[in-house]
């Protein structure tokens, strides 16, 4: 039966973790099983830092980004002697099921970790870049669009005060989500995604067309994981084929904290 349960949150933060948080202390709490917060994600876990979790503890944070568990990506815990600690600890706490909210790597090291000890494990998907299967919007995901659009609505502004193209850089890794949604959020001209190649004559030559035809500005995203190059080396391809002024922002880090909006 199971009455201790431990969560944990790891690899890269996403708003909305908190929240997650929240529902599963409160929710195990209402059930009658106590709850353990392991922090620093599995690193906390190979170290030993875990701490019982009240209802308070989690009280004024679903409204909050960031993780208040904190996390890291644990490279001991990609060894057999870091999960071999890992296991020793979740036996000394006398934890009885896992909780790991993350992305892709995260659940994979669940996963794997599962495997070798048969300790039962649950993870929720909690990354900016939605690229997990079974879900249609991962924790994090929905924010970070809406974060990109603002952005975008933004910089849109001073493009076309100042006649310009920006490309605009979102995260993502080796995903396109990110750049597809905001991109047609907020009225993007073009969109370049790892998913697909990119011709780069082509992009320049339907951009040069949009200046002919009276453009003022113009915004292309691209998701931080297209393989033509990186967003400074295609904005100087664009720049030396055509004759749009050419900046570019990178919006970074900002995607993943901010109020949760879903």
């Amino acid at each position: 039966m199971i009455k201790r349960i431990g969560v944990l949150t790891s690899g890269g933060d996403s708003s909305g973790m908190n929240a997650a948080i929240r529902g599963v202390v409160r929710g195990a709490i209402y059930n009658g099983l106590k709850v353990f917060g392991i922090y620093q994600g599995f690193e906390g876990l190979i170290k030993g830092d875990v701490r019982e979790l009240s209802s308070r503890d989690v009280g004024g944070i679903i409204n909050h980004g960031g993780t208040i568990l904190f996390t890291a990506r644990s490279k001991l815990f990609l060894t057999k002697e870091g999960r071999k600690k890992a296991f020793e600890n979740y036996r000394k706490h006398n934890l009885d099921a896992l909780i790991v909210i993350g992305g892709n790597g995260s659940l994979r090291g669940l996963r794997e970790f599962m495997d070798e000890t048969g300790i039962i494990g649950i993870g929720l998907p909690g990354t900016i870049d939605n690229d997990l299967f079974g879900t249609d919007y991962t924790i994090g995901f929905d924010t970070a669009i809406n974060v990109a659009v603002e952005a975008i609505d933004k910089i849109r502004d001073t493009a076309t005060s100042h006649e310009r193209l920006f490309l605009v850089e979102v995260m993502g890794r080796k995903a396109g989500f990110i750049a597809i949604f905001s991109a047609l959020a907020g009225g993007a001209e073009d969109i370049l995604i790892p998913e697909t190649t990119t011709d780069i004559k082509k992009l320049c030559d339907k951009l040069e067309q949009g200046k002919l035809k009276g453009k003022k500005s113009s915004i292309v995203v691209v998701a931080e994981g297209e393989t033509v190059g990186n967003v400074v080396t295609i904005a100087k391809e664009i720049k030396k084929n055509t004759d749009w002024d050419v900046r570019v922002s990178i919006l970074g880090h900002m995607q993943r904290g901010g109020i949760p909006t879903a």
